[in-house]
């Protein structure tokens, strides 16, 4: 099967032919910051017209919530303020090839799980540390994504409740303690404001403030693994995303882990797939649950 893969991110959006987890024909475009609906029909209909007649199906990965064919978020800001937007009622006008659409991080664990034994693990879950922080679920073999398509949204679980507010409106999510935009805030109240690209050269230069900023965030990522593994029996996760990848980072998280009670603890591994993991988690969703 060859499928027509689209990732909608919120600053860019990526598209590419896939077949047996090879791309070709990538192409990658600004994602459209109008909060009309219009803009982002256009751009998506010129993505499927550029790859006419070479697709067996398509299959979106898409940051935000995707909730019976509606793409929303819980940060509409992270759509460039776009809300309730038809994605499926869109793409079903513009092919009658088969349709199907996921979270951008469901979509990654789905690339990932592939390489799993599924006799061996069947509690996986995909952790995304980057400008947001995000999550995938495989619980009991399957992907969580139903009935409202919310599963896996563990950065709006809860690290501090007297943190700062996020951007879905409660007080101290995981983002908004752990994710890439909660450590350039804080940075940029220093006496020498930087960006979350400079707080980790400096981490690695052992600057004090630096080293506390970027502990505070593995810090609540490796609570979140520690709650996932209570609480869903959790037997393996992948951690990726700029941040979850960044020099050093990951073995932060094991440490802070690793203080915990043996029964809090989880296997934790890097991404095996970087940027190109939601065009090839979606093809992967499309040939799983493929009709035709």
């Amino acid at each position: 099967m060859r499928c027509l893969s689209i990732d909608i991110g919120g600053t860019k959006i990526a598209a590419a032919l896939v077949e047996n987890n090879q791309l070709s024909q990538r192409v990658q475009i600004a994602t459209p910051q109008s909060k009309e609906s219009g803009a982002m029909k256009a751009v998506l209909a010129e993505l499927v017209a550029q790859y006419q007649g070479q697709f067996d199906a398509i299959s979106v990965a898409s940051t935000g919530i995707i909730n019976q064919g509606i793409l929303t978020a819980l940060n509409p800001k992270n759509l460039g303020g776009l809300a309730e937007f038809p994605l499926k009622e869109t793409l079903t006008q513009l092919t009658a090839k088969p349709i199907f659409l996921l979270n951008d991080v469901q979509a990654a664990v789905c690339a990932e799980y592939q390489h799993e034994d599924p006799q061996e693990i069947q509690n996986f879950v995909f952790i995304t540390v980057s400008t947001g922080v995000g999550g995938g679920i495989i619980q009991n073999g399957q992907l969580l994504c139903e009935p409202h398509g919310i599963a896996g949204h563990l950065g709006h679980t809860l690290a501090d409740p007297n943190g700062p507010i996020c951007g879905c409106g409660r007080p101290g999510c995981v983002e908004v303690i752990a994710s890439g935009r909660a450590i350039e805030a804080a940075a940029a109240n220093w006496e020498a404001p930087c960006s979350a690209k400079e707080v980790f050269e400096r981490f690695r230069q052992q600057e004090l403030q630096a080293v506390q900023l970027v502990e505070r965030s593995a810090k609540a990522i490796a609570n979140l693994v520690a709650d996932l593994k209570i609480g869903l029996d959790t037997q393996k996760i992948v951690i990726g995303g700029s941040v979850g990848l960044a020099e050093g980072y990951l073995p932060l998280v094991e440490k802070f882990m690793q203080a915990l009670p043996s029964i809090y603890h989880c296997p934790i591994v890097k991404a095996r797939y970087a940027g190109d993991a939601g065009l090839i988690g979606a093809a992967k969703w499309a040939e799983m649950n493929q009709q035709f």
